[in-house]
């Protein structure tokens, strides 16, 4: 038999500001490998249980909701994130209790911001016909220092010199995957041009293997040029 009392009375807000207390002792790991606890990983839900007053049906607490923080190289490999949470339960004498449970969260290759991972009814369970609140985690991705996301496609600005722009260019760049892959570039690049290398970008959801594409663009540095040299570059390009 559930307890029938609400314990506490901290608002829902505080069930975030001061209802979490963060510990790393369980962390993240990579699909296919090692744990590393780069994400911490505990928290308590506050006392207040949320309840819609009237009529005997059952009632659901309101929804308990919290940022998944993602790197990049988390949504593209894919990862298991594991949250321990601290509720308060009671039990069939009415007493109540508080239990440790260690969630564990699968975030698939190709998640993307935005998308909510559920835990049904894993919050407080202190009051009679109410049902316990779930927990939901929302996917928030975290900027990248060298790649931005543009749906399923990533792209890349790179500095490349004068020279290289009008004498071809190997690109040579790491992988969200760990990967050295090498793109020549052999026409004349300017400003505009965007190379596409297609199938390097975000593993696509229920695509069956299939990616996006990574868009190369560029930033072409103009050297400061000597009278002499911009003679010798309008000769030149006239000629041709």
């Amino acid at each position: 038999m559930k307890g029938s009392g609400v314990f506490g009375s901290r608002s829902h807000e505080d069930v975030f500001s001061s209802g979490f207390g963060w510990n790393c002792n369980v962390g993240a790991s990579r699909a296919g490998g090692s744990q590393s606890p780069d994400y911490n990983s505990m928290f308590s839900f506050g006392d207040k249980t949320f309840v819609q007053r009237g009529g005997d049906r059952p009632r659901k607490a309101a929804a308990i909701e919290k940022t998944l923080p993602c790197t990049l190289e988390d949504l593209y490999n894919g990862t298991t994130k594991k949250m321990k949470i601290s509720k308060d339960v009671v039990g069939a004498s009415g007493r109540k209790s508080t239990v440790e449970e260690v969630l564990t969260i699968e975030i698939k290759p190709g998640s993307q911001r935005g998308t909510k991972i559920t835990f049904p009814e894993k919050g407080h369970d202190v009051e009679r016909g109410v049902i316990p609140a779930d927990i939901i985690f929302t996917i928030e991705e975290k900027p990248h220092d060298f790649f931005k996301r543009r749906g399923d496609d990533l792209t890349v600005t790179l500095n490349i010199s004068l020279a290289e722009a009008l004498t071809g260019h190997t690109v040579q760049l790491a992988t969200l995957d760990g990967r050295n892959l090498r793109v020549f570039i052999d026409s004349v690049i300017s400003i505009t041009h965007e190379e596409v290398v297609k199938g390097e970008g975000m593993p696509i959801q229920k695509g069956r293997g299939r990616k996006g594409n990574l868009i190369l663009k560029f930033n072409i540095k103009i050297p400061k040029l000597t009278s002499e040299q911009k003679a010798g570059i309008r000769q030149l390009l006239t000629s041709s």
